[in-house]
């Protein structure tokens, strides 16, 4: 392909994304915030250009795949003792969380169990992820009581106890799908979101769900295809430099986990809940929203639903609506995918490159959630001294406040926007990769990347776009 066409091509898109980016858009994106260090449209077309060039020195500078076998270098052996403290530690927390939220304040921002669920375990966990590996898996509590449970079990059956079913293949990933998006609904949706005792209850209830599990198809099988907050712990640490296998930790390139990803069904849902029910959790604090949830809430209140009954309904036709927005778009760029020949369909390369999305989940995540775990996140500090709310102060800082000075709404602006770009040039990355491994002619590996370029494109100005309309909440 004439490299002439190619940069017609990039140029093009380049102007559609910035058309998709307006600046009007852009220059409202920080009320209550901070006023933008620089103009809102030359970060849209900031953005766009940094794609571009992304795509254009991808199809000329990397014509082998480098990241589809990730080399690792050994660091260290993790002792077992260790694990095993990690998952009590990891267990005491999840005790400490049900006790507050039974036993503690009504008071959502005075309970230690909100918090620690919202911030530090929903979004806390994705970040930490990303920079040291699976550390969920080391202190996920459930996963520690089946495995000694499992470990008892086997030791009075003198190792002859087995699962009693098999794990359905075409379940793949289905069951974590859809405890994330569970999950989602409860904080976006659900009115009494922030009730401690109703989180504790459900706290445990999800606790039972995944022994009972465990012990039908297994803990190591069901803990890796069936609990959603594994899966998807798991699934953003594949970005990661570091990788613990078999009780050693190794070191490996950056992305370089994501193509092994292995493919199972629901893999695509799953991403598309990870994407969608961020890109929701935006759209709610817009003005898009704010125009359209005033006539759902008519609508099923003229259906007989109560003023609780119609938030939550009105709620969830827009989490639904945005998760299969987002999985829509994504297969319709991989059905454009198909025009690249080499007789490659849909349903294939659709899970073939549904690891090119892992990136652009957790730049969503972070760009939306930043300041809110930032923030937010330093409340641990006085609610661990008070975690019931009653006045106690057992490590002496239960009268520190949080700083919002910390960080400055600039500041915030440049790691939001930051991450959104990074987090599409990363999947430029891993889309290219994955093209030039699957396609033998590299013409046609550059041909199915325009679809992925679209693709990325769109992404980055609905996550712009989402960022901008968000008048000051986090």
């Amino acid at each position: 392909m004439s490299r002439w066409k190619l940069l017609a091509g990039a140029v093009a898109a380049a102007v559609a994304v910035g058309a998709l980016v307006p600046a009007s858009a852009l220059a409202h994106g920080l009320v209550g915030r901070a006023d933008l260090p620089v103009p809102g449209w030359l970060f849209g077309w900031a953005a766009a250009i940094v794609l571009i060039v992304s795509f254009v020195a991808l199809a000329t500078l990397w014509p082998r795949p480098r990241l589809q076998e990730p080399v690792r270098h050994e660091l260290f052996r993790l002792p077992s003792a260790v694990v095993g403290a990690c998952g009590l530690i990891g267990v005491a927390l999840f005790a400490l969380v049900v006790y507050a939220g039974f036993e503690g304040t009504k008071e959502a921002t005075q309970n230690l169990a909100p918090n620690l669920i919202y911030v530090h375990f929903w979004v806390g966990f994705v970040v930490v992820s990303v920079l040291f590996g699976d550390v969920f898996r080391a202190f996920n509590p459930w996963l520690a009581v089946g495995r000694a449970g499992a470990w008892v079990a086997g030791r009075l059956s003198r190792g002859r106890l087995r699962a009693p079913l098999a794990y359905p293949e075409s379940w793949g990933r289905w069951p974590a799908a859809l405890g994330v998006l569970g999950f989602a609904w409860l904080e976006l949706c659900y009115v009494n979101k922030a009730d401690p005792g109703i989180l504790a209850e459900l706290s445990l209830g999800y606790f039972g769900f995944q022994l009972v599990a465990m012990s039908l198809f297994g803990v190591e099988t069901w803990s890796r295809r069936g609990d959603a907050f594994g899966v998807l712990f798991n699934l953003y640490s594949r970005l990661s430099p570091f990788e613990r296998r078999e009780g050693t930790v190794y070191a490996r390139v950056p992305l370089s986990g994501a193509p092994p990803y292995p493919l199972l069904p629901g893999t695509v849902a799953l991403l598309a809940v990870a994407i969608g029910t961020t890109t929701f959790d935006g759209l709610s604090n817009g003005p898009v929203w704010a125009s359209i949830n005033p006539h759902l809430q008519s609508f099923f209140g003229d259906l007989g639903a109560g003023l609780s009954g119609r938030v939550e309904l009105s709620a969830t036709i827009g989490l639904l609506s945005c998760v299969l927005l987002v999985g829509a778009f994504y297969l319709l760029g991989v059905r454009g995918m198909e025009s690249a020949g080499e007789g490659h369909q849909a349903r294939e390369l659709a899970g073939r490159f549904v690891h090119t999305l892992i990136p652009i989940a957790f730049a969503y995540a972070l760009a939306h959630y930043f300041s809110l775990l930032i923030y937010q996140g330093q409340s641990v500090r006085f609610l661990v001294s008070d975690p019931l709310g009653d006045g106690s102060n057992f490590f002496g800082t239960a009268n520190a406040t949080i700083d919002y000075g910390i960080i400055s709404g600039s500041g915030i602006w440049y790691v939001q926007v930051g991450a959104l770009v990074c987090g599409h040039v990363a999947g430029l990355v891993l889309a290219h990769d994955r093209a030039v491994a699957l396609y033998r002619s590299g013409r046609d590996a550059v041909r199915s990347q325009y679809w992925m370029l679209v693709v990325m494109v769109g992404f980055t100005s609905l996550g712009l776009w989402l960022l901008s309309a968000v008048n000051g909440t986090g």
